[in-house]
């Protein structure tokens, strides 16, 4: 027998663990990380403490290797492309950014909102300790429209190397953010490779967007306050208002990723439940993409079924409530959880 590695969870906090499929968040860790406006006030120990809480129950979910978890990490990709693209003052929206993808035939160009999907889904699908090589940063910065050279990226990855091996979970967050604002780049690109880093230390086989999710962090909300009477504040002040300020972001997107994975899993164990009672040809096929993805396009090609059966077998599954159709169009429809 397989046995799983030990839950983070269940390390920090034996008696919590994390919430089930379909589970509300318990109160007390959703009170856990505080709002920008109580942040100033917060020691970084009880920061870090309610970022320990928050991360270690979205541990316990990853390490369950739910069946719908890869919907659910494209899901989490597509929602901060979605603030990636309003960040970047682009009027797409995340049914647009999904249409750039999914409606394009495959080799053609997706344009550049389609392109900001593309670099968080494969965050979310590539093995952690490939997301942070050259040639990864390189793909990265390409699909976010930024330019870039070899040595520029070499140096990067060299950083985000070093904070990858060096103890605690801290320095290592704020140190890639760090790295990333010297070379001029946007938080995004912060964003994206502290996702990889936290995918790489907990030794999770693929990362879950989560940085992406924080608009504050692309906004350069998260910033040190200004000292009274404009002195200036310390060097180790700065760094740990930063840190403070990150470490909250991140866990108030661990809980935004727990909400949707406990509304997904309800999704999915109705579509389980269904799936033994389909009679359309390659029925299996089919739930595997929806379970395996964000969304499936209703002319997909999958073998042993033809454009009319899949359109037919759509059908079925949304009045069973088991999927549901996603672009609210009669035409070009998209299904999902």
């Amino acid at each position: 027998m397989i046995r799983r590695p030990k839950s983070l969870a269940n390390a920090l906090y034996p008696l919590a663990g994390a919430p089930a499929p379909g589970v509300s968040v318990p109160a007390w860790l959703r009170l856990a990380p505080p709002d920008p406006q109580r942040l100033a006030a917060q020691a970084i120990e009880d920061v870090a403490a309610g970022f320990g809480a928050a991360v270690g129950a979205l541990d316990a979910v990853v390490r369950r290797y739910e069946p719908w978890a890869g919907a659910w990490r494209q899901r989490l990709a597509l929602t901060a492309a979605g603030v990636t693209a309003r960040q970047a003052g682009r009027a797409e929206d995340e049914a647009a950014l999904r249409d750039a993808v999914l409606l394009t035939r495959p080799g053609d160009e997706v344009g550049p909102a389609g392109r900001m999907l593309l670099a968080w889904r494969r965050l979310a699908i590539s093995p952690p300790d490939k997301l942070l090589g050259e040639a990864s940063l390189a793909a990265l910065l390409h699909d976010l429209g930024l330019a870039h050279d070899d040595e520029a990226v070499s140096d990067l990855a060299d950083d985000l190397r070093r904070f990858a091996a060096a103890p605690g979970m801290v320095g290592m967050l704020a140190g890639a953010f760090a790295s990333v604002e010297r070379r001029g780049l946007p938080r995004v690109v912060g964003a994206w490779v502290a996702d990889a880093l936290l995918a790489q230390r907990l030794s999770w086989a693929q990362a879950t967007p989560l940085a992406g999710l924080e608009s504050a962090l692309g906004a350069g909300a998260v910033r040190p306050r200004r000292a009274a009477a404009g002195a200036a504040v310390s060097a180790m002040e700065t760094e740990a208002e930063r840190a403070k300020g990150l470490l909250a972001a991140q866990a108030r997107a661990a809980l935004r990723a727990l909400d949707l994975s406990a509304e997904l899993g309800r999704r999915a164990e109705k579509l389980l439940a269904v799936a033994p009672k389909l009679r359309a040809k390659a029925a299996d096929a089919v739930v595997d993409k929806i379970l395996c993805g964000d969304a499936i396009v209703a002319s997909e090609m999958i073998a042993g079924i033809s454009d009319r059966g899949l359109r037919r077998l759509f059908d079925r599954l949304v009045s069973l409530s088991a999927v549901r159709e996603l672009s609210g169009r009669t035409t070009f429809r998209i299904y999902g959880l």
